[in-house]
């Protein structure tokens, strides 16, 4: 697959979108004709209190989260009104793979978590008239985004949960973003973001899927060579297979946009740095769910954040997935989030 057919509505259905105009983004940059890209499952109802915003992870796209939606399931487009919006840097939204010059490419200026939701916040209110979300939930950046939608704006978000993503970014992530980050622009093609052409770097975007290889999932995972069950026949595999497949037809300037927000990850923000201060503002019913064996977000950081919330509701779920249980490759791990999501939005 081309770069250009991984961002079109052709690979991830058709999007909708949100003129911003010029954005003011917390850099202090104004991002020109800035759009929003998003999908929606289910109708709002005239009291517009059924709508539940569910952002998407780093290198996902506003089709990302579609598979916890459905009939029968907790997130049932018959009773709500889903929506999921995109992030700045994904590709479809505003990215450097689409933004024209003088802010195109290798000069796309530094996205924070706050840019994102202040978007989705001018989408839920302005564009659909929403006073008060029925709940906000997201798995890892969309744990963050999840995080600053209940601290900035907790008069519309009654319940929330977060999914595999800490109200700051651990300093031991940090130095993995610097890594897999780093990976990508050693390649002497990609020329400070300035590339001709994104199927340039392939030894880019390969690099950047052996450093997902090894701490997206857990030691378990190989020890025990869980592969087999997805259908793969050795680890190499599946880490060619499905890691390097995923990442392949990626652009690196949008991945390194969404990295540098994913890395800069501060809800202490709000408070002076204090990370506990900013939680403690939280008035939503909030449910704190951790993977087990996550590298990326361990479970005792997720402990560490729910003990300050006033309402906050630990449910972590086992997996050998590490933090790629939420890509539900085992029914299990599905029915555990799925439990989750249940019990959040009924409470």
């Amino acid at each position: 697959m081309a770069i250009s057919d991984y961002y079109s509505d052709e690979v991830h259905g058709k999007h909708e979108y949100l003129d911003l105009g010029g954005f003011p983004l917390q850099s202090g940059y104004t991002l020109p004709n800035a759009r929003l890209a998003y999908k929606t499952h289910g109708t709002l109802n005239e009291a517009k209190d059924n709508a539940v915003l569910f952002p998407h992870m780093y290198s996902g796209t506003s089709a990302s989260m579609e598979m916890f939606v459905g009939e029968g399931r907790p997130l049932d487009p018959a009773k709500y009104f889903v929506i999921l919006p995109g992030q700045f840097g994904n590709g479809f939204s505003s990215s450097p793979s689409n933004t024209p010059a003088p802010f195109d490419r290798g000069q796309f200026p530094q996205l924070a978590i706050a840019d994102d939701v202040i978007a989705q916040h001018r989408l839920v209110t302005e564009h659909f008239g929403i006073e008060r979300l029925h709940a906000v939930l997201g798995w890892s950046m969309g744990a963050q985004q999840t995080y600053e939608w209940a601290v900035r704006f907790p008069d519309l978000v009654p319940r929330a949960a977060v999914f595999a993503g800490t109200a700051r970014t651990p300093v031991h992530n940090q130095i993995f973003i610097d890594v897999h980050t780093e990976l990508m622009v050693s390649d002497p093609a990609f020329k400070d973001g300035f590339y001709a052409d994104s199927d340039d770097l392939r030894l880019a975007l390969k690099r950047h899927a052996v450093a997902f290889s090894l701490i997206g999932l857990s030691a378990a995972f190989y020890r025990d060579e869980l592969w087999r069950d997805l259908g793969f026949v050795s680890a190499n595999d599946f880490r060619q297979g499905f890691l390097r497949g995923y990442f392949a037809p990626m652009d690196p300037n949008n991945l390194l946009a969404q990295a540098s927000k994913w890395k800069a990850g501060d809800i202490g923000l709000h408070a002076g740095g204090d990370v506990a201060t900013a939680l403690q503002r939280i008035t939503a019913k909030f449910f704190v769910t951790s993977f087990s064996e996550d590298l990326f977000f361990p479970p005792e950081d997720h402990e560490a954040d729910c003990a300050h919330i006033p309402d906050g509701r630990l449910r972590p779920v086992g997996t050998p997935m590490g933090h790629f249980g939420m890509f539900c490759l085992r029914e299990k791990d599905q029915q555990a989030i799925d439990a989750v999501i249940a019990e959040m939005l009924d409470c």
